[in-house]
Order: structure tokens, then C-alpha cells, then sequence
């Protein structure tokens, strides 16, 4: 068969193959070789033309599965709401995506893999720090000029946010119980009221119940949200 001699059309066909078979055979158990025989006629030498290795092609489909689920499109013509607002509704709605079966699979071998691979640890920090600085920090920089947010260091709260949900409060980087859970995102609730950038304040029990329908599916959702209420910081400012 002849080469596809358009060079993202010839990308493309590796990232679907390498969605195929991460679906079929898992990450771990994927070789190169796999993905190549998926992609109907190209080539080791096509693959590595656009590849270094299999780990590259699982982490562009977690950029694909971001920016097509962003949970930050639309907020910013919201005239609706103010900084803080848009910005606790973009947390809740990160916790809030409602993926295809196929698409939660990939992501779940993609979380499996972060802390086993140098690679993918170096590509997750660069990924929240962009985040962080395209998304995150924009609505934060907005609260503090509407009054919604403290007036502090945009770019340095930005990323402490991005880092503690991201990788703080994911199990398969930092494991936790449903309980220990809860107490983290208390936590990370008094952190940011203190800072004067309250969040959780209004959707706190939705968030940890749709946390914990993605990482514990099992745990006692009515002992949790009770934990939650209870705590004080999470109490709506008056």
C-alpha cells in the first residue's frame, strides 16, 4: 500500500490505531509494532517519524480528550458570573465531564501510568502549567479586578490550584481513601479562603460526589457529603 503522503493524516492514523489498541490490549501490553500492524499499511519507520515511543502517542490523546471536554469553553463570555464564579464552575464541571465508556478507559490507563514512566511525570507538569497559565489564571486575574478574589499573585495561585486538584487529589498519583480524600479537598478549601479565593463554597457536595463516582464508585457518598456540610470552611461566606 502507498505511503499517506500527508504527514497529519499520517499522525492521525497512528493516534486512532494507538487508541484501538491501548482499548484492546491495555498500555502496559501495547507495543510498537501493535500500533503499526493497526494502521493499515504504514510503516516502523512512518511511526517513528512522528513518535519516539508509545508513550507519546497516549499522552496526545490525553491532550485530545482535554480540549475536547475543555471544561473552560464559553466561561469567559459569561457576563453572568465573576471571576470566582467561572472559576469554581470550571472545577466543577473538570469533576462534572460526562465521557463515552471508550474515552474514561483511556484516561484511566493514561492516570495508570503517570507515576511509572519519567516521561509522562515531566509531561503532566508541563501540561498543568499550562493550564494553569491559559485557563486558570485569566479567571483569577478577573476575580481580582471585580472584587470576586483577593488581589495576590494571579500566576502562583493559578498553579497551586491546578497542582493540588490535579495531582493531589488523583489516587494514582497520590493514593487515598474516600476519607482522606474529603480531607484534602477541605483542605485545599480552607488554603483558598484564606488566600481570599473561595472555592467549593457553592457546589462542595456535587464536586465530591462526582469525585467520587469517578475514583470510588463504592464509598459512602451520604458519610461524606455529611463530613463536608460539617465543615466549616466550607460554608458559604456570609
Amino acid at each position: 500500500m502507498p505511503r499517506n503522503k500527508n504527514p497529519e493524516e499520517t499522525r492521525q492514523k497512528i493516534i486512532e490505531a494507538g487508541k484501538a489498541v491501548f482499548l484492546e490490549k491495555g498500555y502496559e501490553d501495547t507495543t510498537i509494532l501493535d500500533i503499526v500492524e493497526h494502521t493499515d499499511g504504514l510503516t516502523r519507520g512512518a511511526f517513528y517519524h512522528h513518535f519516539k515511543a508509545k508513550a507519546e502517542v497516549l499522552d496526545v490523546i490525553g491532550d485530545e480528550v482535554f480540549y475536547a471536554n475543555n471544561p473552560f469553553d464559553g466561561l469567559a463570555e459569561r457576563a453572568d458570573l465573576n471571576g470566582r464564579e467561572k472559576l469554581e464552575l470550571a472545577i466543577f464541571n473538570t469533576m462534572h465531564q460526562e465521557m463515552d465508556p471508550e474515552t474514561a478507559q483511556l484516561l484511566e490507563h493514561a492516570n495508570r501510568v503517570i507515576m511509572g514512566d519519567p516521561f509522562f511525570v515531566a509531561r503532566q507538569i508541563a501540561f498543568n502549567r499550562t493550564l494553569a497559565q491559559d485557563f486558570v489564571q485569566p479567571l483569577m486575574e478577573e476575580g481580582m479586578e471585580d472584587g470576586s478574589i483577593t488581589p495576590r499573585s494571579a500566576k502562583w495561585m493559578a498553579e497551586l490550584l491546578v497542582m493540588l486538584l490535579n495531582f493531589w487529589t488523583n489516587p494514582f498519583v497520590s493514593p487515598s481513601t474516600p476519607d482522606e480524600m474529603v480531607d484534602k479537598l477541605i483542605l485545599i478549601a480552607t488554603i483558598f479562603e484564606e488566600l481570599g479565593c473561595p472555592i467549593f463554597n457553592e457546589r462542595a457536595e456535587d464536586a465530591a460526589e462526582e469525585l467520587m463516582a469517578i475514583h470510588y464508585p463504592d464509598a459512602d457518598l451520604e458519610h461524606l457529603k455529611e463530613r463536608i456540610k460539617d465543615a466549616e470552611t466550607l460554608s458559604p461566606r456570609t
